[in-house]
């Protein structure tokens, strides 16, 4: 990595920490560099580069400012994903697309990830993960789908790359119906085990981010949206057998005393 680029990301991530929002303003650039551990030179790059994305704003003789949030996606992204939500409404199995997206996206979060999670990185992934878990267990479908989002959301900020961050922000943002979709399914129509098995790869993926395992983290999201994959599949697949058996002529159609019990 460029040494601009490793700067970018350091003072992205000093943001983060520090909690702050649009309009407030950052430290001096010679503490920056100190706290940093950088010039003053590479600084002053870092926030010209994060000034010209608009993340930040230089006012002359008074300045930085926090423009945006850090990890609020890039308006040309955003607009870019817009078609896939229009796609995924009018035909479902778009949904299957979204699922190997994300597989190529976050192969590459979850194995980044686990090698440059912070200690608050994982302290956050680790609160996404009860907060999902307790609106998994209170049966609240759309609010386990917003917090399973936020989940996989904490785990490619603590990637700390900047493009994915972005990419997968947008993707969720304007994608996250299928998430809420899969997620209403899956509670609706799985059986318990189903469930189980969901909340038990959520907690290895987490668990091997926390213990630094980059290979077995890419092998847990891997696992894990396959198994996603596959139980959409199977409930979309008895779904239809259902509608076609409802479409039977009435003649066609076995008569309930022809039905063994």
């Amino acid at each position: 990595m460029r040494l601009a680029d490793h700067v970018v990301e350091k003072l992205l991530a000093l943001v983060q920490d520090r909690g702050l929002q649009p309009g407030q303003k950052l430290p001096a650039e010679r503490q920056l560099a100190e706290e940093l551990g950088v010039s003053r030179t590479s600084v002053r790059e870092a926030i010209q580069k994060l000034t010209s994305q608009g993340v930040l704003s230089a006012r002359r003789g008074d300045g930085t400012y926090v423009q945006q949030q850090s990890n609020k996606p890039a308006e040309w992204l955003q607009e870019a994903m817009v078609p896939l939500a229009g796609l995924i409404e009018s035909d479902p199995h778009y949904r299957y697309d979204v699922l190997e997206t994300r597989h190529a996206l976050e192969t590459s979060t979850a194995w980044l990830a686990a090698q440059r999670a912070t200690a608050q990185d994982k302290a956050h992934i680790q609160r996404c993960f009860e907060v999902m878990l307790q609106h998994q267990q209170g049966g609240h479908a759309e609010l386990a789908a917003r917090a399973d989002a936020q989940f996989h959301l904490a785990i490619a900020e603590a990637s700390h790359n900047l493009v994915l961050v972005q990419v997968m922000h947008s993707l969720f943002t304007v994608v996250l119906s299928t998430v809420e979709r899969n997620r209403h399914d899956m509670f609706r129509l799985s059986a318990p085990v189903t469930l189980q098995a969901l909340t038990a790869q959520h907690q290895a993926l987490m668990q091997a981010i926390l213990d630094g395992d980059p290979q077995r983290a890419r092998a847990c999201i891997g696992e894990h949206l396959e198994h996603v994959r596959a139980t959409i599949q199977r409930m979309d697949e008895d779904r239809a057998r259902r509608e076609r058996s409802t479409r039977l002529p009435l003649d066609l159609a076995p008569h309930p005393r022809d039905i063994e019990t």
